[in-house]
């Protein structure tokens, strides 16, 4: 870019492509300003401006700048980022610049670990939704065999793997005992990205200290809502968010819906306690939002709605493999989006024989009340949910 060229934006204005910094002391807003620039459309930022548009020269000496520039830009970020670099000798100082292009990589950049995006004149952080699609524009299409960069070997829980290979009825007291990273990556635990070992979307979600704590899967868990009638613009009168792993999440899911949801009856002079919904038929639809929902959709999460009249459970993404709702009913044999996971489930006892789910849904709701389950198979929204009527 040349200096008119410079000159021109900057009696612009700040705006969507350019923003001005007075100089590089503030390292933070320069790095977010590059990472948004950089995530969204390019754009151009001049050190030595002041927010009135009027050049008052970068207080630094010209050629450490520029050096400390071009550092900033191979480590500054999470990925180096390829601008080009600028100065010019002003009367009143030295004015420098970055044209910092839009990134082209496999997922988007982050800076001081957040991605950040340029919205107007200013770079902020973007919501889950814009977070989703950010990522999808990047073709970074989250499966269970993906590996989360920041999830290091330290953030796993070792004894949740050791429980899960016992249930498998595998012999890990005697010796000699394979190598712990080597049976973690053999079983999809770990892969290997930039030559380290990182968890991968699996490993995290079922053997992960903190499953939730990552970029990627902030919203991987039950969301768990009671609505004072029978709409979801009725009034909201309990929250909880159901997070862990993944057998974590169904248990405290099932647990805040336990304690909500019970009635009195009385018979034969003695009181009953009756829940709302047969636990079984809950604790199935539950395991397979989980098990089933489409990863590769980061802003959302599975949601257990309790209605007046009903109890919705909400899972993202289309039914997998070319599945139908139809299939689904009839009780098919079940074809698995994530199999690593469906079978950590099926040996911890929260999975029974593949394709049971409906019918042991249908079943439950039957003895209980005299209902049916129904689902809803949205193409277009991206969602499957399964419904049960309460009593009336």
């Amino acid at each position: 870019m040349e200096w008119t060229d410079v000159l021109d934006r900057i009696a612009a204005g700040e705006d969507h492509h350019t923003e001005f910094k007075q100089d590089f002391k503030n390292r933070s807003a320069v790095g977010k300003s590059i990472c948004a620039f950089a995530n969204t459309d390019g754009g151009l930022i001049v050190l030595g401006v002041s927010d009135t548009q009027a050049i008052i020269g970068a207080d630094e000496d010209s050629e450490k700048l520029q050096e400390r520039l071009t550092s900033f830009l191979q480590s500054g970020c999470s990925s180096p980022v390829s601008a080009k670099l600028g100065c010019r000798k002003d009367p009143k100082g030295w004015v420098h610049w970055l044209e910092v292009p839009r990134q082209r990589s496999f997922e988007p950049m982050r800076y001081d670990g957040r991605v950040w995006v340029r919205r107007g004149r200013s770079s902020v952080e973007p919501s889950p939704s814009e977070l989703q699609d950010l990522y999808n524009m990047f073709g970074y299409i989250l499966t269970e065999e993906r590996t989360i960069e920041a999830a290091e070997v330290s953030g796993l829980d070792f004894e949740s793997f050791k429980t899960y290979l016992e249930r498998l009825a595998i012999d890990t007291a005697s010796y000699p005992q394979p190598n712990t990273d080597d049976d973690l990556r053999n079983r999809g635990v770990l892969a290997e990205i930039g030559g380290q070992l990182r968890a991968t979307l699996y490993g995290v979600l079922a053997f992960g200290k903190s499953p939730q704590a990552y970029p990627q899967t902030q919203n991987f868990y039950i969301e768990c809502v009671a609505h004072d009638g029978s709409d979801r613009a009725d009034s909201i009168i309990q929250t909880a968010e159901a997070k862990g792993q993944l057998n974590e999440q169904i248990d405290r899911a099932v647990g805040w819906f336990s304690g909500l949801t019970k009635y009195e009856m009385y018979g034969a002079l003695r009181r009953q306690d009756r829940r709302l919904l047969p636990q079984q038929a809950l604790r199935e639809v539950l395991v397979n939002a989980v098990a089933h929902r489409d990863y590769a959709i980061t802003g959302s999460k599975v949601q257990l709605e309790v209605f007046a009249s009903h109890v919705e459970v909400t899972s993202p993404g289309t039914l997998p493999n070319h599945m139908t709702a139809e299939s689904v009913c009839a009780g098919g044999w079940a074809r698995s989006r994530n199999e690593s996971m469906a079978n950590y489930l099926l040996a911890l006892g929260y999975m029974e024989r593949r394709g049971r789910g409906w019918p042991v849904m249908r079943r439950a709701m039957q003895e209980f009340n005299g209902t049916q389950p129904e689902i809803e198979h949205d193409h277009d929204g991206g969602f499957v949910r399964v419904s049960f009527h309460l009593d009336p």
